[in-house]
C-alpha cells in the first residue's frame, strides 16, 4: 500500500530516542534525557507579547505564502545587519521551521539521482531529504583532527557531473564546528565556474564561542549567487514549537518554484507566529540571546572538562550550537548498542553518532541545567567504568 518513496525513509534517531525517553519516564522510570536539540529556555516575553497583541487583534486568517511583508522585510533588515548580506523580500520565503525550507529546496531542486555532497557528521535529517526527492547523498567523512570539517581537496575530490549541492552546516549539529571565513574562502574557491549550488545551514548563528561566524553567502558575490541560507528561530530564541524558518536566496526559479510547492502543501506559517517573530528579527530580544549564549558557553565548558576526564571517552571542544558531539570508540564501535544500553541501565537519554553518519560516537545536548548535567555525565561514568 505504501509509497517505496515514504519506505525508504528512515526514523529520525533523534525524535526515535527521545520519545524512548518519553515512554520510559511515564512509566515512572528515572530519565535524564541529554537527546533532544532543544534549548531549556522559554520563549522571551517579547515574542510571547506581539503573539499575544496579534492575537487579540483578530490576526487569524490566511496570509500570503511566503510571508507578511512586514515579517520579510524584518528579515531582510536581520539578514543585512547581521550578516551584511542584501536581499529583496521577494527573495525570502517563509515556512514551517528550517526544515520544510530545506523539504522545499530538495523538492524544487533534485531529479532522479542528483548528488548532493553531505559532510559528515550531519543532521540526521539531510541525507534521508536528499534521497526521498530521488538525490543521491555523496557523505565525505570528515575526522576530529580538522574539526569534523572538510577540506577544498575533499571537495574537489568528490565533484562530479551529477554534482547538484553542497549542504554546509554552521555552527554544525552535532559537532559543534564552525567554518572561518578563511576555511570558506578555499571552499569558494573549488567552486568557482561550476553550477553547484550551496544550501547553508546557519540556524545555529547566534550561539557561538571563542570565534566569531561568517555567513557562506557573504564570501563572495559568486558565492552569494549560487547560495541558498536557510536558517530561523528554534534554536537561538527559544521557539522550537512556534515553527519558524526561512530561506534566502537570489535565484529567481527557484524561489517561484518553492513558494509554488508550498502554496500546494501548507500555504503559510502560523499567522500569529508571524507577527511573533518580527520582534526577534529585529533585535529585540538580543540580550536574552546573549543571556543564553553566556550561559550555553558555561555548560560547554563543564560538559567538555568532565567527559575528557573519563577514561574510554574523549571530546573536541565545540565553538558553536549546544552539542558535545563524545567519542566512545575505545569502549564500543557500535554507538546504537552503546546509547541504547546506557538508557536501559542508566535512564540517559543521548543520540548514537550512526545517525549522524559517525559511528562510535555519541551526541550530548547541553541545553538543560547544570544540575541534569552533573548527574547525566556522573551516570554516564558509572556506565563506562
Amino acid at each position: 500500500m505504501l509509497s517505496q518513496r515514504v519506505q525508504k525513509l528512515s526514523e529520525s534517531l533523534t525524535i526515535a530516542i527521545s520519545q524512548k525517553a518519553r515512554v520510559l519516564k511515564a512509566q515512572g522510570k528515572d530519565i535524564l534525557a541529554f537527546s533532544a536539540g532543544e534549548p531549556d529556555f522559554d520563549t522571551p516575553e517579547i515574542i510571547k507579547e506581539a503573539a499575544i497583541k496579534a492575537l487579540h487583534e483578530g490576526f487569524t486568517k490566511y496570509t500570503a505564502v511566503a510571508g507578511i511583508p512586514e515579517l520579510l522585510t524584518a528579515v531582510q533588515t536581520k539578514l543585512k545587519k547581521d550578516n551584511n548580506l542584501d536581499y529583496e523580500t521577494n527573495e525570502i520565503i517563509v515556512s514551517n521551521g528550517a526544515k520544510q525550507s530545506l523539504f522545499n529546496i530538495f523538492a524544487s531542486i533534485l531529479d532522479k539521482d542528483d548528488e548532493v555532497i553531505i559532510p559528515a557528521p550531519f543532521w540526521v535529517t539531510y541525507p534521508e531529504l536528499v534521497k526521498y526527492h530521488g538525490g543521491k547523498p555523496v557523505i565525505i567523512e570528515t575526522f576530529e583532527n580538522t574539526d569534523f570539517k572538510i577540506t577544498a581537496g575533499m571537495l574537489k575530490n568528490v565533484i562530479t557531473p551529477k554534482t547538484k549541492a553542497l549542504l554546509l552546516t554552521t555552527p554544525s549539529n552535532p559537532t559543534g564546528s564552525v567554518y572561518s571565513k578563511k576555511e570558506l574562502e578555499s571552499l569558494a574557491e573549488v567552486l568557482k565556474g561550476t553550477d553547484i549550488l550551496v544550501i547553508s545551514d546557519e540556524m545555529y548563528e547566534k550561539l557561538v564561542f571563542d570565534t566569531e561566524f561568517t555567513a557562506v553567502a557573504s564570501i563572495s558575490e559568486d558565492m552569494l549567487k549560487r547560495t541558498i541560507t536557510v536558517n530561523g528561530l528554534s534554536k537561538s530564541v527559544a521557539m522550537t514549537g512556534w515553527r519558524f524558518g526561512y530561506c534566502a536566496s537570489k535565484i529567481e526559479e527557484l524561489n517561484k518554484a518553492m513558494i509554488k510547492l508550498q502554496s500546494q502543501s501548507t500555504s503559510n506559517i502560523n499567522s500569529i507566529t508571524q507577527k511573533a517573530a518580527i520582534p526577534a528579527l529585529l533585535g529585540e530580544v538580543d540580550e536574552d540571546i546573549e543571556m543564553m549564549r553566556k550561559e550555553f558557553e558555561k555548560r560547554r565548558e563543564f560538559v567538555f572538562e568532565e567527559f575528557n576526564k573519563i577514561e574510554g571517552l574523549s571530546a573536541a571542544k565545540p565553538v558553536g550550537a549546544f552539542y558535545i558531539f563524545v567519542n566512545h570508540k575505545n569502549i564500543s564501535n557500535d554507538s546504537m548498542d552503546f546509547a541504547l544500553k546506557l538508557l536501559d541501565k542508566t535512564g540517559v537519554a543521548v543520540v548514537p553518532g550512526v545517525g549522524f553518519g559517525s559511528e562510535g560516537y555519541f551526541r550530548f545536548s547541553f541545553a538543560t541545567s547544570m544540575e541534569n548535567l552533573k548527574e547525566g555525565i556522573k551516570r554516564i561514568k558509572e556506565f563506562v567504568r
